[in-house]
């Protein structure tokens, strides 16, 4: 997994809240064996129309949006199932964060993301990006005033920033071991191997003693 410590890219909006994984990639696709291939399926049930040709009421089919890197969308942001090809079928189109508010409301929070979706994304090198409901609205607003809007994350620095004439910027948590993770490219695999002369010890110490 690559790492990243800085991302600037073209912002596309989403605005669509509790967008489950089914709606990000479909049942259908998930018949494949492979990690790869998935992009095509990303948001296909309203990406096509019935004879497969792109649905221009859809907003990532417009022309100003299909080079974008980075997607601000709305809350609970990838609920519903537990399946990590929805995260494969971001990343692989070409998406590097996602961008998502939190609600608060009067019976409780709502979230940015669904949690198991956040931990996938973390295993794959997705950034996911929470932010308050007035920063999120006002980063739309921006999109829909400025065609091409790009948008630079600064991970160290936990700060995204839109690339205006006058730049504005929002800042941004993050869990320590997530933002270490991300920007040191560490998958699961990784994170184990930097335990291996432990683990090797462990194996040489339980063959000796059987």
């Amino acid at each position: 997994m690559e790492g990243v410590e800085t991302h600037r890219g073209i912002v596309a909006t989403l605005d669509r809240a509790n967008v489950d994984t089914d709606q990000i990639i479909p049942k259908q696709y998930l018949k494949s064996i492979k990690r790869t291939g998935f992009e095509t399926g990303l948001f296909s049930d309203w990406r096509y129309l019935p004879d497969g040709t792109l649905s221009p009421e859809f907003e990532l089919n417009q022309e100003r949006f299909r080079r974008a890197t980075v997607l601000v969308t709305r809350n609970n942001f990838g609920c519903g199932s537990s399946r990590e090809h929805a995260v494969w079928a971001i990343v692989q189109y070409g998406f590097k964060a996602v961008i998502a508010p939190r609600v608060d409301r009067a019976a409780g929070r709502v979230p940015a993301f669904a949690d198991i979706f956040a931990g996938n994304a973390v295993k794959n090198g997705l950034l996911t990006i929470q932010l308050s409901e007035d920063e999120v609205q006002a980063i739309f607003g921006m999109v829909e005033r400025f065609p091409g809007l790009e948008m630079t994350i600064d991970l160290p620095e936990q700060r995204v920033i839109l690339h205006m004439d006058e730049e504005e910027s929002f800042r941004f948590d993050i869990a320590p071991a997530v933002k270490e993770h991300l920007i040191r490219g560490l998958d699961d695999i990784a994170i184990t191997l930097e335990h291996s002369a432990a683990i090797d010890a462990y194996e040489a110490k339980t063959a000796a003693s059987g």
